[in-house]
């Protein structure tokens, strides 16, 4: 077994006992840290046969782990689609499309990316094109008049836009008979009455609820297993070069999802570590179509046994979830008082999983020693899953199973300290506030800013912290920032009170140490010898940057367990090819 040195930069190792503490080099060994310390010191326990990383002046240090991610859902919406992410006109738009065009049998759906900066799209959108809007049918057909054509809405922006082509409109049945509004959809047409093929309202293609929009969701094309494989593979690439070695898939995982993960890992393509549950009844596809509750009761059943007796290093199964609850953006978040909804109408949102079903779900997992998740964020389903969580403790304890608290968008501090009582860690996404915080005070009122995303609260009242991506940004340096910064997207506003605002330390911690301990996934999150060796090299030194330096980090190169999975090219050479200096 050959020893690899890595030497030329400074070692941040985030050791849980000294997280400020630096090195000069490590020393890697069979796929895990050997050692960290003094350069020469380290040169003597690598061997004069190592190999030698020079990290040409970066910064050496964990690799990430993203506690919220959704690789495999954002990968398998896009795979197989036209990205149009970053075009920058009509002309543009269409010559993507008559790309694709080209390759695609007539009569088969062209379905695209929205325009702009995903899943907010607050920075940038389709009212960035040089046109200011998406282009409508004839401008499509220009394109391709053979194939329907469809430029997609992501939520979680409600309301949003999509546009079809002339054959789209035909396939989905959308004829100029249609009146100019059904449901909460507008149907857009010209001042001849013609359609113009652009939609607006809750027209995305998850998290909607709309019935009419709905049917029209059931006659798009399913998602196929090829493009499902390809587009996670590429979203998988995409994490590995912002320098994210670990991920927990711990929302909205059906079985399918984790037979994507399987494959890539039985076929040698999983270039980073997964931690996946499966979410036993969640409302984010649509049709949702509520389980009985015996169905329910058999499912929990069922999904127990799969997650059962998967342990790997690099795909492991863990627990099981359950999500009552839905977003504010489209009206769903339940509350004690009414909000406005999208489109102006009062709502105190709406319950997805019965109570019922939440108290089964609760004593089940609590009976058979399984570790639950629970995905909430509002005063109402917080308030309601403790009531049930602390009945059921007083007859199963729980409090050492490392249940986990996902999104906690908003929290009062006497639910911080009730979650903290049943032993509680808690995963959230400091992007919630920067994506969602301007409307929060539009719809909720600005009252809701001092409960929204308040991490110093979480970390004061003793609960373990993890940092997850979500909708975004998907930049995980950005996230490091934010968790600091609470600023909001699209505004001046900071919401960077007592409550919220944490130290550098504390947010990397997030992202390295402390979401290794919330998922309870020893081995990673430090460089501590006999840890994975799963590390990032860096350009800059993420503990000491400037906050507004701190979202332009570059990774340089990736490993995990000594493998490198991620090359930007600006380092000499890969670790295999350079001897280690012996003096």
């Amino acid at each position: 077994m050959t020893n690899t040195i890595i030497t030329g930069g400074r070692v941040r190792t985030l050791d849980p006992g000294a997280p400020e503490a630096e090195a000069e080099a490590l020393v890697l060994s069979g796929g895990r840290v050997l050692a960290v310390g003094d350069r020469d010191a380290m040169v003597q326990v690598a061997g004069p046969g190592a190999r030698h990383l020079d990290a040409e002046g970066g910064v050496i240090m964990p690799g990430l782990i993203d506690t919220h991610p959704h690789v495999m859902h954002f990968g398998m919406l896009a795979g197989g689609l036209v990205d149009l992410t970053d075009a920058v006109d009509h002309a543009d738009i269409v010559a993507r499309i008559r790309a694709t065009a080209a390759t695609t049998p007539p009569g088969e759906w062209i379905m695209c990316t929205p325009v702009g900066e995903p899943h907010y799209f607050i920075r940038r959108s389709e009212r960035d094109l040089a046109e200011r809007r998406l282009p409508d049918r004839w401008t499509l057909d220009s394109a391709t008049d053979a194939h329907p054509v469809l430029i997609q809405a992501w939520a979680p922006r409600i309301p949003n836009v999509v546009a079809f082509n002339t054959a789209g409109l035909r396939a989905v049945g959308l004829t100029d008979f249609i009146p100019d509004r059904v449901s909460d959809v507008e149907i857009d047409r010209n001042e001849a009455g013609e359609l113009t093929g652009i939609l607006r309202g809750p027209v995305t293609n998850y998290y909607t609820y709309d019935p009419f929009w709905g049917q029209i969701l059931t006659k798009l094309p399913k998602l196929s297993l090829e493009n499902a494989v390809a587009g996670t593979t590429a979203e998988l690439a995409r994490y590995t070069a912002q320098g994210v070695t670990a991920v927990y898939e711990g929302h909205a995982m059906e079985p399918e999802h984790i037979g994507v993960y399987r494959h890539l890992h039985e076929t040698g393509a999983l270039p980073l570590r997964v931690l996946a549950t499966l979410d036993v009844e969640s409302a984010i596809f649509y049709p949702f179509d509520p389980l009985s509750h015996d169905e329910f009761a058999a499912r929990l059943e069922r999904f127990a046994a799969e997650v059962a007796d998967e342990g790997h290093d690099m795909l492991r199964l863990d627990g099981l979830t359950i999500s009552p609850g839905g977003p504010c953006f489209s009206g769903h978040f339940a509350t004690y008082e009414p909000y406005r909804d999208p489109f102006g109408r009062p709502t105190r949102g709406h319950r997805f999983v019965s109570l019922e079903k939440e108290e089964t779900f609760v004593r089940f997992c609590a009976a058979n020693g399984i570790r639950a998740n629970v995905c909430v964020g509002s005063y109402r389903e917080h308030d309601d899953f403790l009531d049930i969580a602390e009945r059921v403790v007083r007859e199963h304890d729980f409090r050492d199973r490392r249940w986990i608290l996902q999104h906690a968008m908003t929290i009062t501090p006497q639910q911080a300290r009730r979650y903290a009582d049943l032993g509680f860690r808690v995963t959230t996404s400091a992007g919630f506030a920067w994506g969602k915080g301007a409307m929060y005070g539009e719809r909720m009122g600005t009252h809701v800013w001092r409960d929204l995303e308040p991490l110093r609260r979480l970390l004061d009242t003793g609960l373990d912290l993890a940092g997850g991506s979500d909708w975004g940004p998907k930049n995980p340096w950005e996230q490091i920032e934010l968790a600091q910064t609470h600023r909001f997207a699209g505004s001046d506003h900071r919401n960077d009170g007592p409550d919220q605002r944490i130290s550098r330390i504390e947010a990397l911690q997030m992202w390295t140490t402390g979401a290794a301990k919330v998922l309870d996934w020893s081995g990673i999150g430090s460089l501590t010898p006999g840890n994975h060796a799963d590390l990032v090299i860096v350009d800059r030194d993420p503990v000491t940057c400037s906050e507004d330096d701190l979202p332009g980090t570059r990774v340089l190169r990736t490993l995990v367990g000594g493998r490198t999975v991620h090359d930007s090219g600006e380092l000499a050479g890969p670790a295999e090819e350079t001897p280690a200096a012996t003096s």
